[in-house]
């Protein structure tokens, strides 16, 4: 008897190997990106060409993808695009073009892409991958609550204070000796946030905690190996396959699962009449009554996970970079700490008040910042709807990156734009605010704790070169090497910190 069609093709798949359904894949995954470009705009923006499926991977330099990326610049001009798999990036290079898409545009490129190694692990929970209502919601609410518990108030700042005083007391602990101070930075910095959103400071020897901030720091790494960019290529095949990919979800598992516990010890402990930390207000918040709301405890996890990450890693990694420069340029050190002498002294802590004495200090802080570029292309963005940028046609659905990199090192904006030069920040011995300097983004999706992290830096690193003078240890070259990952921080290295105070 004849086998009916309807009968023959689940027999067919049935019977199939995982090898042939694998090529198969791949055939259609060719012939939807041949259809794909077939029906793209005679406009489209120009870029490298590249390979079926893999599109543009093999060509980047993943240990250091900003230099293929400036190299695409210079050769495809201020707009181009590039691709890997079913993603397109577009790339907009100078301050023109980058006005004019996060500000004259920001409703188009206004929401977060979904790349599958993230959509993976945070959905679309939390505040920094989180698009409309619930990310106006979740926003709007982190934002009232920082300042409730005392953004851009003396409270804070005397927070601040006192963990730089712990931090301080941390380092004379090293007595002058070669130290790598990556992780006591990553506390200092960590415990401000900590305190805001947990309630609570971690002490510099806690085991628990120092493993969290090595998870922090593992998944920072992690997600430029390469198994996590062939994971936005092949999701469907890779979240079965071993590899980095597997221990990024497990290093996010070990902070989704701290946080989780935290939240629990929360919910035994609140107190109706009072709210003590973020997660206290967040779990009122969520007794409301309001069925539209995005508030959850999904949302709660990853809002809370968004404040540790970003008030951990962004900040200290910017301390890590300026005592790496001030042990390179002991010149600099030495007119910082004179005005920190002139201004303060040595008998009381810097306050924010002083900022603005200090336009040395000041401008030599925002010098680390242009040369240290932790985001070298932003937090990227998507197209919501298709749109014209410069005069090309950028369609629906293409992720866009912002060229902060070469915007910091744009020679018509910066008179020595490869040397630390604090003097980019100075215009007759006072502090020049440039608006070429976008380390915090700019438009609706400016960075939630610029105003913090500009406290943290400025108390920070006063409090330790008024105690200390920063220097590479004995018959060692220091270097300015970078790490690669979701953020650009220093390699690993040792420095000695001889006390200044007689």
């Amino acid at each position: 008897m004849r086998l009916s069609l309807e009968n023959f093709l689940p027999s067919l798949w049935e019977r199939a190997s995982l090898q042939t359904l694998f090529f198969l894949s791949v055939i259609l995954l060719i012939l939807a990106q041949y259809l794909q470009r077939r029906r793209r705009h005679h406009n489209y923006p120009p870029g490298p060409p590249g390979l079926p499926i893999f599109g543009n991977f093999f060509q980047m330099d993943l240990k250091n993808p900003n230099i293929t990326l400036q190299k695409f610049a210079k050769k495809y001009g201020n707009v181009f695009c590039t691709h890997v798999g079913n993603l397109t990036f577009l790339v907009v290079t100078g301050l023109p073009l980058i006005k004019e898409v996060l500000v004259n545009q920001d409703q188009v490129f206004i929401d977060r892409p979904q790349v599958p190694v993230h959509f993976h692990i945070i959905k679309s929970f939390g505040i920094v991958m989180s698009n409309g209502q619930t990310w106006k919601q979740q926003r709007r609410f982190a934002l009232m609550t920082l300042r409730n518990f005392g953004l851009g108030k003396k409270t804070l700042e005397d927070r601040i204070r006192e963990e730089a005083r712990y931090l301080t007391e941390a380092i004379k602990e090293e007595e002058g000796q070669p130290f790598d101070p990556h992780f006591q930075i990553n506390n200092a910095v960590s415990n401000i946030i900590c305190s805001i959103t947990f309630g609570h400071r971690f002490e510099y020897h806690d085991s628990h905690f120092r493993e969290l901030l090595k998870s922090l720091d593992d998944i920072l790494k992690l997600e430029t190996r390469w198994e996590c960019q062939v994971f936005n290529i092949f999701p469907w095949a890779m979240k079965y396959l071993p590899g980095s990919h597997q221990k990024l979800f497990q290093e996010w598992k070990k902070l989704e699962s701290f946080i989780e516990s935290v939240i629990k010890q929360h919910k035994e402990d609140l107190n109706p009449e009072e709210s003590l930390d973020f997660i206290d207000a967040y779990l009122k918040e969520l007794s409301k009554d309001n069925i539209h709301s995005s508030f959850d405890e999904k949302n709660l996890v990853f809002c809370t996970l968004d404040l540790f990450f970003a008030g951990t890693e962004t900040t200290s990694t910017t301390l890590r970079w300026a005592l790496l420069y001030m042990a390179f340029y002991p010149e600099i050190q030495g007119k910082i700490q004179a005005e920190i002498d002139r201004v303060v002294g040595q008998l009381r802590q810097p306050t924010m008040a002083d900022k603005e004495n200090m336009p040395y200090t000041n401008a030599a802080i925002h010098e680390v910042q242009r040369m240290g570029d932790i985001l070298p292309f932003n937090v990227p963005r998507v197209a919501t709807v298709d749109t014209t940028v410069a005069g090309y046609h950028v369609p629906k659905g293409t992720m866009m990156l912002t060229n902060l990199n070469a915007l910091h090192r744009d020679p018509k904006e910066w008179a020595t734009p490869e040397a630390f030069n604090p003097e980019h920040f100075l215009e007759n011995g006072q502090f020049k605010k440039r608006e070429a300097f976008l380390p915090f983004s700019i438009g609706k999706r400016v960075c939630l704790g610029e105003q913090l992290a500009r406290a943290e830096l400025f108390l920070f690193f006063t409090c330790l070169l008024q105690k200390f003078t920063f220097q590479a240890p004995p018959n060692t070259q220091l270097s300015l090497d970078s790490r690669y990952g979701m953020t650009v921080s220093p390699a690993s290295y040792q420095i000695c910190a001889l006390s200044r105070v007689m």
